[in-house]
Order: structure tokens, then sequence, then C-alpha cells
């Protein structure tokens, strides 16, 4: 067997570890290697499924980075590409911590812009579009600002797969803390919850929530919102309901 084949191998056996939401799925991923990277292709039911796979997968030797392109099933009415990309740049648009960025909207390969920078430009964010994959880049001031825009594609309708190439200038080391500092600045974006009764953790890319939220909706909200930040690999919640 070769080494390939042995990491392909041992790859297999951890998805089929992960705790899966629901029925298993595992079946549906497939795998490939290139130059040691892992390449997650093909249909999941959730967030957390998808993101818990690509943890597992990051904890393989012989692994040295995962490429996660799996799709969200999608679940309801087909949104086409070209209202879904309209949606995430409205989105962006609409976000007060974007309202010093270009947006633009990559079409059939070239870029049409969609707003220029109010008051000093702080970097610029291009949106495409692929079958329910919506494709990011440009470059912002910090990697929360990175993470947000990634959050506002994964909470657009009809979005099935985020993938985030947006750069950080000037360039920012990673962190727990860094995690945490996104999660919040995402919470405070969100509308259906209420930031400032939730206290935010990060050990080891694993985040933990505590607070009070006045619904079970807005208590599985803030846990969503964790899931779907880049880079968070599992998330416990410890909100409690309160009126």
């Amino acid at each position: 067997m070769s080494s390939s084949e042995a990491v392909l191998t041992q790859a297999r056996a951890a998805l089929a570890r992960v705790p899966y939401q629901g029925h298993q799925l595992h079946p549906t991923i497939h795998l490939r290697l290139s130059d040691g990277a892992l390449i997650l292709e093909g249909e999941v039911a959730d967030i957390v499924d998808k993101t818990r796979a690509a943890a597992q997968l990051r904890r393989v030797d012989g692994v040295s980075t995962v490429i996660d392109h799996l799709r969200i099933a999608n679940g309801g009415p087909a949104v086409g590409d070209g209202d879904l990309r309209t949606a995430v740049c409205e989105r962006l648009l609409n976000a007060i911590d974007f309202r010093n960025c270009k947006i633009c909207a990559k079409v059939k390969g070239q870029l049409e812009p969609v707003r220029e920078a109010v008051g000093e430009r702080a970097g610029w964010i291009e949106v495409a579009v692929h079958e329910g994959t919506v494709m990011l880049s440009g470059q912002v001031i910090s990697l929360s600002h990175m993470r947000l825009a990634g959050v506002l594609a994964w909470w657009t309708r009809g979005c099935r797969c985020v993938v985030n190439d947006i750069v950080i200038a000037p360039a920012e080391a990673d962190s727990d803390e860094e995690l945490s500092e996104a999660l919040q600045l995402v919470l405070e974006t969100d509308p259906f919850v209420d930031a400032s009764r939730i206290r935010i953790r990060t050990e080891g890319r694993v985040v933990m929530l505590d607070g009070y939220a006045s619904s079970d909706g807005a208590r599985r909200q803030v846990e969503r919102d964790a899931w779907y930040v880049h880079g968070v690999e599992n998330v416990i919640n410890h909100i409690a309901l309160s009126s």
C-alpha cells in the first residue's frame, strides 16, 4: 500500500467516527490527496456535520492541510446563482463593519462594482457564486472581518458552501482569542440574538458558550453562528434560558 493510500484509508476510518447529526452521511464524502492536502467533496446534512468532518480529518497523520469543499444538502427551494450572489452582496452592503470596503460581484469572470468604499477605503470584497457555493476573495483589515464576511454568506438563503479566500492586510496571527473576538462580532451583527448576554471562551478552537437567551430558538441561533465561524472545530453550548 502506498503512503497516499494509507493516508486515505486512515481518513476514511476517521470519517466513520464523526458524530454526525441524525443519520450518517459519510459515504457521500469523497476524499482525494493533492500534494499532502486532503480535499473533501460531496454533501452533508448540516454545517455541524461539515465542520466536524473537516476537524476530524485534520488529526489524521500525513495530512498537512484539509481543503473543505463539502456542500450542505439543499433542503429548501432552489436559489439561482445570480440571486444568491446579489443577496450576499446585499448582506455585505448592509453590514456596518464593511461600510469602508469596496464590494464587487464577479459575473461570468468579470468584476462588476456594487459599491465604492464609504470614506477611507479599508479593503475590498469580491463575491462569486457557482452552484450554490459562495466564493469570497479580496482584502480586509482583520481576521474578524474575514470571518464575519464568511458568516454573512452562510446566513444567505440558498448558500450551500463558502470558500473564503479573503486575505488580511497587514497580516495577523490567528489564535483562540481571535476566534472569540470574531464570534463576538458575528453575534453583535445577528439581529436575532442579544450578544450582551452571551459569554464566549475558546480553547484549542473549541468554543464554549455561556450566558442567557430569551428562547430556545435564540440559544440555538447563537450556537449555529459559532459553527459558521471559520476555524471553529467544536461548540459546547451552556447557554441557559431566562425571561
